[in-house]
Formats: C-alpha cells, structure tokens, sequence
C-alpha cells in the first residue's frame, strides 16, 4: 500500500449487505474486497476475458505496438498501490489480443520523473541509431512528468530485447514547450514523406498538434487542431489513423480520436472522434454544417427584469434575470437575448431555488439551455433539512469527551471536536456543539473510534458524515462502518466535502444482531479525514439534504427528468421527453442547492417543442457511449493492415473509488475498428476481436420467442453465466422498449441492455446492477442513437464479472459500463415493455478465462 502501512482491511474479510440505502457513497460490501484470504485472479469481479494486472492501479493504455509476433500492451501502473500515483508503464504482451501475459515492470517512475502516456513504435530503418536494422529498437514516446516544475515534455525510452528491459534516452526532453499540459504522444510511420508523425496534446487548450521527425529525436510542429466538438473538458490521449470507408481503399479517410475528461456524451471521461481528412501535415475535419434547434412556443425566456410568475426560495438567483456574467463569476457564453437565470449570485455559497408556475403538458418535449456546476440531482435527496431522527444515539459526541467510545491512533485528538480543526476548510452541518473530526494536525494522521457494542432494534441507522470520499473497499479509507460478527457489513464516506449530510443505512435484515460502528480514517493523502455525528438508531430513514445544481421536470410533485450543468460557463441545449406526461400538471424547477465548487447553475430559453434540441455533446461522434471507456488508442503495425482499440474501462469521476481490490483498473476487449457509411453519415464502427472466439467453452440457443409486457428467462440455467457473449436478433413489433437483462439475481439484482423504439435509442440501465453507491454518479442509465434496420435490432453483450460491452447494430452505437453485482447474479432474461416483441434468434456463449 502506498502509505506503507498494513490496512486493518487486510485482515479481516467483509461481507455483501443485503440492501443497501443510497445516502453519501453508501456501499455493499462485496467478499473480494480483500485479497489475503483469495487467490490470485479469484476474486468476486476480476474479469475473466478483460485484461487486469494481479495488483495495484492501472489506468490508460500506453505503446500500442505488435512487433516479433507479439501485441504489447503497456499501460499506466503505480508499482507501489491500488490509487493513482508514481505512474509508470506496466506491461503484457499477446499473441491474439485476448490471451495476455504480465510481464514485469517496463517504464519506471524515479526521483526526477513519473512516465505518463505515450506510444511505442518499432524503428525498422534504425532512424534513431538505438538497435540495428537486423535488430530494430523498439522505441516508446511519453509524456514525462517533472515533479519538481510540474512540466509535461515529451521524451524517449529505448528496446533492443521485445520491450523487456528498457534505457531512458539521455538527450531527453525531445519536445519540451514549457507547458503543464502538453501529453500523451501517439507516433507513427508516415510512409509519404519517410517521416516520423507525432500527434500529441495541449489539453487544457482543447487543441491537438501535428509534429514530424526524420529520426525521433528532432521534432518540427506541423499544424493544430481544435477546439472542436466536445469541449466541456481536458483533451488527452490522442489518435490518428487512416481507414477505408466502407472497405474500399480507394476511399480513404482519416479518423482523429480525441479522448475528453470530463464533458463525455454520459458525463464524465470519454472518447470522441473527428473524421476528415490528413495531407501529412494537417489534419481537416469534415463539415457537419451548423446547428439550428428545433423551433417551439418559448414559455421563458428570461428577457424581462423580474422572473414573473416564476417564483424563488433563497438568494442565489438574485431578484431576477442576470444580464451575463455577475461579480467574481468567469465569462458567461451561449445564452439567447439579453438575460438568463443565473445562481451566482452572491458567489458558489448562495442557494436558491426557481420555480415555475404549473403548467398542463400539451407539447412532445421542452428544449433549454443550461451551463454551470455539474451535480446532478439525486433521488432521495430534499431541498430542506427535516427534523433529526429520534430514537436511541449510539454517538452524538456531546460533553467533552468520547466517552465509552473506544479510540486508537491520533486523527480523533482525546476528545470530540468542537467544529473546524485548524489549517481545515470550514465544516458545517454537524448538531450541538461537537463531532468526531479526523483532521486533527491535518491528514497526515490515522485512526479510529469504535462504539461500544449495540443490538440493532430498529430499522435505520442514521448519521451525518462529511470529509474525505475513501470508500471502505479503497486501500486506505475514510468511513463510517457497520461492523456484525466482525465482518463489515455496511459503510459509507464523505464526498469529499467539510459539509455533513445525512446518510441512512436500511437494516431490517440484521435485526436483533449485536454490531458496532467504526468510524475510520486510514488515509494520509488529500482528504484523509472524515467528518462524523449523531450515530442513532430509528424507524425514520433520514434523507439527505440535496447537493445538486440542476433543471427539474415535477409532475405531480414528484421529480421525474433532472438535467445538469457540464462545468462550464458556456450554456447548452437539453431537453425534456414530455410524451410520458401529456394532459398533466407539471412544473419547471431550477435547483442551486450546492455550496461547494462549481456550486451554481444558467439556465434559458424554455421552449415548448415538437423535436427534441440536440447538445453540443450529442451532436459530437463517440466511439463509445458508455461511462467505461477512456484513453482509447489503437496498435501501430497490427497485421494485415487492422487496425485495433483499446480503452480503460473506468471513469476518472469514479475510478478511485471502484470496490476491487487488490488491482483496480481493467482494459475493454480489443475492438477491430473501420468506417462504414450509416444513414448517409460516415461513423466509426466496432466490433470485437475476433480471436475472442477461441474463449468459447459451450454455446446455448434460442429462437422464435416472443415476449408481451414481461420478462422471462432467456433459455433457462443453461444460459446463466457471469462471462458471456451473446449474440441476439429483435423484430420490432408494438412494444415501448425490449432486451436482454443479465447479471439478474436476489434483491432484484439486474443490468438491463435495452433497445427503446420510442426513441430510438440502445440503452444500458445499471441503477439494479449490484453495488452502485460507491461513487454518486455510478448508478445511471447510458444512451446511444441506433435505428433499426428493416425492422429488425441486432445486439453483441460481452458480459463479464464486473463489466457489460455492448455493440448495437453494426458496431455503430457502443455502450460500456462497469458492473460490480452480487456473485450469485447470473441470469439472463429476456423482455419487453408496454408491448410484444419478437426474438428471433439468441446465441449464449460461455467464455473462458484469457490466462493460459
């Protein structure tokens, strides 16, 4: 572990909860969340065909390269723990893209540097003077970071041996512009002008540049590209290549991948691509034209100088529209006319809410602008605090003292504290005059605090929690746990925050059962601390005060669409699907109940509608619409001219915070990738490797079924599985929405990869799939546009232990999410909504796993 302590973690072993109440980064504990007791590559979600190192971090794929017969996948990797840090290069090596090989450490991190994201090419003409041309080096190009100056420069490492032991070039950088954000080189062989081709990028200026080198080491820029498309975050981990549109060669086009963190088409990390055209020194997008939004009856448009019939609650949107930007706020962009609902007033702290008269739903949907915070609306959550739970404290940490508390380390001092600690950001949201705070002499310390034991008798346990966000399946956590039999059986976190807010863990199942509460702090890093207070038992389930910025649809009261700011100033369409509600009362709420960074909203143009406004983000080109796929890159010299991807399967919101242990960090499957026109438009497709076949252990089929507003097993057991690839062809008929649910079990444990024909849409709901509340914006369901074909809806499902890839149509829409369900989760159903649908065909296959 990075800290170099022993976790007490290591040593005891946890067990699932069996239902778990979302409140704070709430999480089921899951038996593989320690290692001690496991073996290797054994444990509850490791994936089976999805590569994982045995131990620590891992995160983006690095040097793609096939050289002697061999796939090199190298990778970013801290050597040393499960969390990002000390970044070097890990590395495995293939055969056929599906059996990997770890192999020892390539690139490592030292005292000067850590080695980010780079490439790999293999230098057969000897350009550098590193190997021979009967013995070509093997060179990789990365992004080294000076930890004394913070710079990003790109520089060289050298093979002579298949990538096993590595030398650093001592003429390193060999790009060096000065800049903190300046990474992630892709080089390759341009083969016109017998030149070196390095596209890297300057991510905090949303642009990608072009270099050329004879030798490697001699880089002269070219041109830029950008900004473009999605630019709601970091550029990073660009990729040039050229493809054949609809396999003919004659048509060629090249493809820039552009990965963006956050400001993806599912919030958070993603991968967008640009298609155009490259002349070997700058790179042309193709035109799509300008956006017009669809045109309707606008309901609120923010012109006047009050909010009208509009009512508001608090201070932050002032007494009424802004004309722009206000007082200590960056430029505001994007707004139509001369106003917009703006919640900065009085700066991040304010909070307010901005609400609509009623109205009855008589249109298809509602367009508006919205730009600010990104903090989405949580169900659950209430815009004001209710009455504090009664019944039996446990901990209220009042009178000076812990009292039969029982204490080790030093983070909690020898008493309670009486608010905010020195050197500490203000904590509110505690009740009386103390709380246990662990940030005493800051997060350098650890500890813990343990009640004395109780016997749960009613239904909830209710605390107030704040501070760091170290779920207790992290290696080194900040948390409140449930301890029963000496096994943790729920527990919870800040949300890296000083403001306490409730949490409510459900526990009628462990009634009568003596437990205790431990209280955490195992962790020195940044917010290593937690905040904790009023621990009571009680049959009321405390709710917890909204933390969102957002624009609400209420019908009947009742929240049932939410959208959310992208972190940024810059105002963009969303919409509403109003069909669901025709003929009803509804209102439109603007929501600022955040105090934290970013902790406002912009809102605008209300506009009834017939046809949904499309974003910025929808309007841009995914390789993949899911939560799970970053930093996508694909192999230089595959064979046969293919040209192969690969991304990391995890989100940068979330990927901390992941329950694996020991590893944390997975690849996707390799995915062939070409271009193929779709419906006029020129997409970017994927598919699976194709040696995923040889993983096969036995196929089951099904045929001709039809399905009528329910769900029913797909085949029956013979089709259970928690590693699958299933192959599955619909005929649309007359229902809403139909698919497949996999991972299906006790509690109502299910994913659901979906198809809805209103429309027109694959979709991936994980809100069931097993342990979601890890992180806030886990739970969800992700969208793709895919129509379908003559009547028909083809679907490709990878399900693995902790993952779902799916492939829609022809590869055109592609979602991938994580998964973390219950062991025991392993059906496969098949269903339809509001309707009948006909399931032609089905294949199961049962995979192996890829360790030889």
């Amino acid at each position: 572990m990075s800290s170099g302590r022993v976790s007490r973690h290591a040593r005891r072993r946890m067990i699932p909860a069996v239902v778990t109440v979302c409140a704070l980064s709430t999480a089921t504990l899951a038996p593989q969340a320690v290692a001690s007791d496991t073996p290797p590559y054994s444990e509850t979600y490791r994936p089976q065909f999805h590569y994982t190192p045995q131990k620590n971090w891992m995160n983006d794929p690095n040097g793609l390269v096939y050289h002697q017969g061999e796939y090199h996948l190298f990778y970013q990797y801290n050597p040393n723990g499960n969390a990002w840090g000390d970044m070097s290069w890990g590395h495995a090596v293939s055969k056929d893209l599906v059996h990997w090989k770890e192999l020892p450490l390539a690139l490592s991190h030292d005292d000067e540097e850590m080695v980010f994201s780079g490439s790999a090419v293999v230098d057969r003409d000897n350009t550098t003077g590193f190997g021979t041309k009967k013995n070509p080096a093997m060179v990789a190009v990365y992004t080294g970071f000076d930890k004394s100056t913070g710079t990003q420069a790109q520089a060289l490492a050298y093979s002579t041996d298949r990538g096993r032991t590595w030398t650093k070039y001592q003429g390193n950088p060999v790009i060096d512009i000065g800049s903190k954000d300046f990474r992630d080189p892709k080089v390759q062989w341009y083969e016109p002008t017998k030149s070196w081709l390095m596209t890297v990028s300057l991510s905090a200026e949303h642009k990608v540049r072009f270099y050329s080198s004879k030798n490697l080491k001699d880089w002269k820029l070219q041109s830029e590209f950008g900004p473009a498309g999605a630019t709601g975050g970091v550029w990073e981990c660009p990729d040039l290549f050229p493809l054949a549109v609809d396999g003919n060669k004659k048509k060629i086009k090249w493809v820039l991948v552009v990965n963006i963190n956050p400001g993806g088409i599912a919030g958070g990390s993603a991968a967008q691509y640009f298609i155009g055209d490259f002349d070997g020194e700058k790179f042309t997008a193709d035109d799509k034209g300008t956006y017009t939004p669809p045109g309707g009856t606008v309901v609120q448009d923010f012109e006047g100088t009050g909010f009208g019939t509009w009512t508001t609650t608090g201070t932050a949107f002032g007494q009424g529209p802004s004309a722009g930007a206000l007082d200590g706020q960056l430029p505001v962009e994007g707004f139509e006319g001369k106003g917009l609902a703006n919640s900065f007033h009085g700066g991040d702290s304010a909070t307010g809410t901005l609400t609509s008269p009623s109205f009855t739903v008589d249109s298809p949907y509602l367009n508006f602008k919205i730009g600010g915070g990104r903090h989405p609306h949580e169900e659950g959550t209430v815009l004001e605090r209710g009455p504090v739970p009664e019944g039996t404290v446990i901990g209220d940490f009042e009178g000076g003292s812990y009292g039969d508390w029982t204490k080790t380390g030093d983070a909690f001092g020898t008493a309670p504290a009486t608010g905010t600690l020195p050197g500490q950001q203000q904590v509110t949201g505690w009740l009386g005059d103390g709380l246990a705070n662990s940030f005493l002499n800051g997060d350098s310390t650890t500890g813990t605090l343990t009640s004395p034991e109780f016997t749960i008798d009613k239904d909830y346990i209710d605390f107030l929690v704040g501070g760091g966000a170290h779920p207790a399946g992290h290696a080194d956590p900040t948390a409140v746990e449930l301890v029963v039999d000496g096994k943790v059986v729920r527990s919870a976190t800040g949300k890296d925050t000083e403001t306490l807010n409730w949490a409510a863990w459900d526990v009628r199942d462990l009634a009568g059962k003596k437990a205790r509460i431990e209280i955490v702090d195992d962790n020195t890093g940044g917010w290593g601390h937690i905040n904790v207070d009023h621990i009571v038992l009680s049959d009321t389930r405390a709710r917890p005060l909204s933390e969102e910025t957002s624009v609400n649809l209420l019908v009947d009261g009742e929240i049932v669409s939410s959208a959310t700011g992208a972190g940024s100033e810059t105002l963009d369409w969303a919409s509403f699907d109003l069909r669901p509600y025709a003929g009803k009362k509804a209102q439109i709420q603007i929501a600022d109940m955040n105090t934290g960074g970013w902790g406002h909203l912009l809102a605008d143009r209300f506009t009834a509608a017939d046809a949904p406004a499309e974003s910025v983000l929808q309007r841009a080109d995914w390789a993949d619409y899911g939560k799970d796929y970053y930093a996508a890159v694909s192999w230089e010299n595959a064979p046969g001219g293919k040209r192969y991807m690969i991304g990391w399967m995890d989100n940068w919101d979330y990927a901390g915070a992941v329950p694996t242990s020991p590893w944390r960090g997975a690849q996707t499957v390799p995915r062939e990738m070409a271009l193929r026109t779709v419906d006029g438009r020129i997409r970017l497709i994927s598919k699976p490797v194709n040696s995923l076949d040889s993983l096969r252990i036995r196929s089951e089929t099904a045929t001709g079924i039809m399905v009528k507003s329910t769900s029913k097993p797909l085949i029956g057991p013979a089709a259970e599985g928690k590693a699958l690839d299933i192959e599955a062809t619909f005929s649309l008929r007359d229902a809403d929405r139909f698919g497949l649910k996999v991972r299906t079990g006790a509690g109502g444990e299910e994913t659901v990869i979906g198809y809805d024909a209103t429309t027109e849409e694959l979709y991936v709901d994980r809100t069931r799939s097993g342990t979601v509340d890890f992180h806030s914006t886990f739970p969800g369901i992700q969208r793709a546009p895919l129509k379908a074909e003559k009547g028909k809806v083809k679907l490709r499902i990878l399900v693995d232990r902790s993952s779902v890839e799916v492939f829609g149509g022809n590869g055109e829409a592609v979602i991938t999410d994580q998964i973390f369900p219950d062991p025991a989760s392993d059906g496969v159903r098949v269903f339809a909504e509001n309707g009948s649908v006909k399931l032609d065909e089905a294949e199961v296959r049962h995979l192996d796993t890829y360790r030889n």
